[in-house]
């Protein structure tokens, strides 16, 4: 049995969304800049899709930015505000995606801005009255960036709570969406963000493509100089078949959004009660009263060792993780659990992420957990 339960790090493309992009790879291939009838078939495709995916959060075309993944998105919301909107004092979290962390610390490096990093508890929540006081006391202006669900232990923030303190004291507010986009419903015209993210990798569509949401009170001239290409906000030829199917992807999700949630929040349930049913010491990390439904973090047993543990689930056909994809490779562990000072945690056995889809079984689950167990304890689990 093969077993995807990395979800988190990338979706599989969905068959409709492939569909619909295979006109524009086999047969609509003009430029989008392109003036003569080729060029003005696919730059309408390009719009087609932009004006779908600002219906479905509920802004304006105008004010979405195709990028090539989030990644880049995070990088022009932060470094325009700075170089171009008067930031001078970024308020972040430790537990921040590196997209954000490590630019925030580049430009505080280089001298661009201050940076301050506002407190969490151990489940990785939000001091929001900490998150005043830093705001309260800065001269300078500020930018926020805040997760809306962190990518490894899933904890969220409260996206409304954030951005209304952002605006009493009168900060810009930036939030990485790319985990919650596609799984939770957004309406930009309540929601008072200056800046969001979107990846197509990360509910069913394609890799290599994403957008950002700039608020229509914030101007950002380019990251990327050339073409006058995203109304001269983003230079270069427009990924074509990939914005496509990220509009299509985002439709997909929008239409059962609720059942999809329902179905996979069962099996993230179902994953936590049989590996605490089985392994009593196993504890999860993160919030799990405020919690994205598509990841479940846990700690291991002290016993246990990840990167056996990951090898072996491996030949089984397990695909899990011991963090995020983005930081596979690395000897210093999660940056995300030393962060909240889960050191008990932390020294008390490797954590291990399994993230979900709604093509993931409850069968899947089961073969899952049967297999950790095995490899952890030497014992079958009794279904």
């Amino acid at each position: 049995m093969k077993v995807y339960f990395d979800n988190a790090a990338t979706t599989p493309m969905a068959p409709e969304v492939l569909e619909a992009m295979m006109p524009y790879l086999r047969e609509h291939h003009g430029n989008p800049s392109s003036t003569h009838q080729f060029g003005r078939k696919t730059k309408s495709a390009i719009e087609t899709a932009r004006k779908s995916i600002a219906k479905l959060l509920n802004c304006s075309p105008p004010e979405i930015c195709f990028t090539s993944g989030g990644t880049e998105a995070d990088n022009t919301a932060i470094r325009g505000a700075i170089t171009q909107l008067g930031v001078k004092h970024i308020i972040t979290a430790p537990t921040e995606h590196h997209a954000v962390l490590h630019t925030a610390q580049a430009c505080a490096e280089s001298g661009d801005v201050r940076l301050s990093m506002v407190r969490l508890d151990a489940k990785g929540r939000v001091d929001t009255d900490h998150l005043r006081e830093l705001l309260t006391a800065a001269e300078e202006k500020t930018l926020v960036t805040l997760m809306h669900a962190n990518n490894e232990i899933g904890t969220m923030i409260d996206l409304d709570e954030i951005s209304e303190i952002c605006e009493a004291h009168g900060a810009l507010f930036h939030s990485d969406t790319v985990q919650t986009m596609g799984h939770f419903p957004f309406d930009l015209a309540k929601t008072k963000v200056h800046f969001m993210v979107g990846a197509a990798h990360k509910f069913h569509g394609p890799k290599g493509v994403g957008f950002l949401y700039i608020n229509r009170e914030v101007h950002l001239e380019p990251l990327i100089h050339g073409g006058s290409q995203e109304r001269k906000m983003r230079a270069g030829t427009e990924n074509l078949y990939g914005i496509v199917g990220m509009a299509k992807a985002l439709e997909l999700a929008y239409e059962n959004m609720e059942g999809h949630r329902a179905r996979i929040a069962s099996l993230k349930q179902r994953m936590k009660t049989k590996l605490k049913e089985a392994l009593p010491e196993l504890s999860v990390n993160g919030c799990e009263e405020r919690s994205l439904y598509t990841v479940l973090n846990v700690t291991l047993p002290e016993t246990a060792q990840a990167d056996i543990l990951l090898f072996l689930m491996d030949i089984d056909g397990i695909a899990v993780s011991s963090g995020s994809a983005c930081s596979s490779g690395s000897n210093q562990g999660s940056h995300v659990l030393r962060a909240i000072a889960a050191d008990e945690a932390a020294s008390a056995g490797p954590s291990i992420r399994f993230s979900f889809s709604r093509y993931n079984t409850p069968e899947e689950v089961d073969y899952a957990v049967e297999k950790v167990v095995k490899h952890l304890v030497g014992k079958e689990v009794v279904k």
